[in-house]
């Protein structure tokens, strides 16, 4: 449903209107929802597509902003690619490349765009791409990628943009197997040195590298494609090139990220919710935080029941690649501690500024407390803006939330703020919805199916929190 609102300004003028959700809290979420495809496994999954020329096929593949943008790059590059977005489904021959080079203004939407550097060394011995965008969580530097790159006999050189960017030049004369120390277990670093390593020469060991299931499912598909890959989920991932890589058929795995949402909302709610299509396993350091939450968290083979079981208790969560907490589940979760009893802490040890949206829980009410500080850059401290938030939280709770103009500050940031508004009192409106747009899938729809009480309509486009 879209409610459509005429705006003006002071001076009578029209003002561009701006999507937004209208939330009014107090419903418990119940009911069963089903979890759609992981954004996280389909665009590594849509990137090994260039390591072949014979045609993919993924399925399962979420009807997401950030899908588009992949799509749009693969065919950018020469690609043919055919998406039927009613079965979920995204065929991808990549047999006439033609360029080399990604479109700066999608490389600028999303991190995962770099992607596309691993297959395209490997396979074609060249890549031009800008250093990435995306969601602003700190710093998130393609480091990684690249010096395992030039380990393998890459040239890669950075030019500077106009604009203050980076632009990275990579060419080789083939690329050749070595053992690739990783400095942190890094989800894009390990994909991208995985795929440039199915058509190496010789063999390549990363070590320290990441296990997220994401991993393991864009690993599995690449054996599916004829590549030699041994010791996916653990620290260290062997893999013997190979001359040639074939087409495959491959099912992108359920995301957790989405399913992980929809839990926690059911918990702060009060709610009762199943969950289809999820894969159990990949649960496992949400579930258990849940508990010791004082929720009630029942499995079976692909679906999970959560509902709340009583008050719920203060927890202390840090965010580790996995098997840890997930990052991406932290704001989240630190809307379900508001409403625990005592006082619990967060940890964030991923990303270094990922704790901006606590200002956002605090005009609601929350009580959160995060150190900041102030950067300093050329000798001098910037606006306010620049400001570098700290780490670790505390969150005092039960805290009675109320409605209030809140933004979506990145995807999962955005998430978080769409459950607080579920149990807040009065009216709730979460605006920059491109954000969701790019993680979640039908957020809204499903939420309605839920039994909560929640809209997308258009607000003024100058209203901020």
């Amino acid at each position: 449903m879209s409610i459509s609102i005429p705006v003006r300004s002071a001076n009578g003028a029209s003002k561009t209107p701006e999507r937004a959700i209208r939330i009014v809290g107090g419903t418990p979420l119940r009911g069963d929802v089903t979890i759609g495809g992981s954004k996280n496994a389909a665009l590594p999954a849509l990137a090994a597509t260039l390591l072949t020329s014979d045609e993919c096929t993924l399925q399962n593949v979420p009807d997401l902003a950030d899908i588009h943008n992949m799509v749009l790059l693969l065919r950018s590059l020469g690609a043919e690619v055919d998406v039927d977005r009613q079965r979920r489904r995204v065929r991808v021959r990549a047999a006439s490349i033609t360029r080399f080079a990604a479109p700066p203004e999608l490389v600028a939407k999303m991190r995962a765009s770099f992607l596309v550097a691993g297959p395209l060394l490997t396979r074609f011995g060249m890549m031009t791409a800008a250093t990435p965008g995306g969601c602003k969580l700190g710093a998130r530097p393609v480091d990684v990628d690249v010096r395992g790159f030039r380990q393998m006999g890459a040239s890669l050189n950075f030019i500077a943009d106009d604009d203050g960017g980076m632009t990275i030049v990579g060419t080789t004369e083939g690329l050749r197997g070595k053992q690739l120390y990783m400095d942190y277990p890094s989800h894009t670093g390990t994909e991208n040195l995985l795929m440039a390593a199915t058509l190496a020469s010789g063999k390549t060991l990363i070590v320290n590298a990441a296990s997220e299931p994401e991993i393991v499912h864009l690993g599995n598909m690449l054996i599916r494609m004829g590549a030699r890959i041994h010791g996916l989920g653990t620290p260290t991932i062997v893999v013997e090139g190979v001359d040639r890589l074939h087409g495959v058929s491959e099912a992108i795995l359920p995301d957790r990220l989405e399913a992980g949402t929809f839990a926690i909302g059911s918990v702060v709610t009060g709610g009762e919710v199943r969950l289809l299509n999820i894969r159990v396993p990949d649960m496992v350091p949400l579930t258990a935080k849940l508990r010791e939450a004082g929720a009630e968290v029942w499995t079976n083979e692909g679906e999970m029941l959560v509902r709340a079981r009583g008050p719920l208790r203060a927890v202390d969560v840090q965010t580790l690649p996995f098997p840890g907490f997930p990052t991406d589940l932290q704001a989240a979760f630190a809307v379900l501690m508001t409403q625990a009893d005592g006082r619990s802490k967060l940890h964030e040890r991923v990303f270094e500024d990922r704790l901006r949206y606590t200002d956002q829980l605090r005009s609601m009410g929350a009580k959160i407390d995060v150190p900041r500080y102030a950067l300093v850059v050329d000798g001098g401290t910037d606006a306010a803006s620049d400001v570098l938030y700290g780490p670790r939280a505390e969150i005092h709770g039960p805290t009675q939330l109320h409605g209030a103009h809140v933004r979506c500050l990145d995807i999962r940031a955005g998430a978080g703020m769409v459950l607080a508004g579920l149990i807040a009192s009065g009216e709730t409106v979460v605006s920059d919805l491109f954000h969701l747009d790019r993680g979640y899938e039908a957020l809204v729809p499903k939420l309605q199916h839920l039994g909560a009480e929640i809209t997308e309509t258009t607000v003024d486009g100058d209203a901020s929190a």
